[in-house]
């Protein structure tokens, strides 16, 4: 009898190791990699009317220092990839938040829009477009020249979280 209660605890124990456990990711991909494997992207240029000069890069490096970091997809320069991001940087706004007791603004508002273009070569049914849009504000006492570093990059960290989430995401 107590030969026969072990052999059926082992085989519980095995069936219970081999059945169906849930896959979680502490990076939030989404991706099957048995058929994904590479991503491209094509330049953002700045399509808005007021100009940061360094805004292009410094959002093209952190989108793709995103996806080499949070998932396993080759990076490479071609349009046939599995998957495809291209777009463009299309607004970079300044707008008064707050008015102080003299009328004029206390905080301004810069928001910066990208239009993402998600092309999946393997499932064209995933493929989107969506704009994406951050801002950041700040003290309407220091000049835009000022800030305009530092508040870029916080945007532009918003944004590649925001475009990460909504295309290999899958949320």
């Amino acid at each position: 009898m107590k030969r026969i209660v072990t052999i059926a605890l082992m085989f519980v124990a095995l069936v219970a190791g081999n059945s169906c456990i849930p896959k979680y990711t502490l990076n939030g991909a989404a991706i099957d990699y048995s058929k994904y494997h590479t991503i491209s992207f094509s330049s953002f240029p700045i399509r808005a009317a007021l100009v940061y000069a360094p805004l292009q890069q410094l959002f093209e490096t952190k989108l793709m220092d995103m996806v080499s970091q949070q998932t396993r997809l080759r990076i490479q320069d071609n349009p046939n990839s599995d998957l495809r991001m291209e777009g463009e940087i299309s607004g970079y706004n300044l707008t008064p938040q707050a008015v102080g007791e003299d009328a004029y603004a206390s905080q301004t508002r810069l928001t910066i829009q990208v239009r993402v273009h998600y092309i999946d070569n393997k499932n064209p049914a995933l493929t989107s477009e969506q704009t994406f849009s951050a801002y950041r504000d700040f003290n309407s006492d220091l000049m835009l020249t000022d800030v305009q570093d530092d508040l870029c990059n916080q945007i532009c960290n918003d944004l590649t979280d925001l475009i990460f989430n909504a295309t290999l995401g899958n949320w």
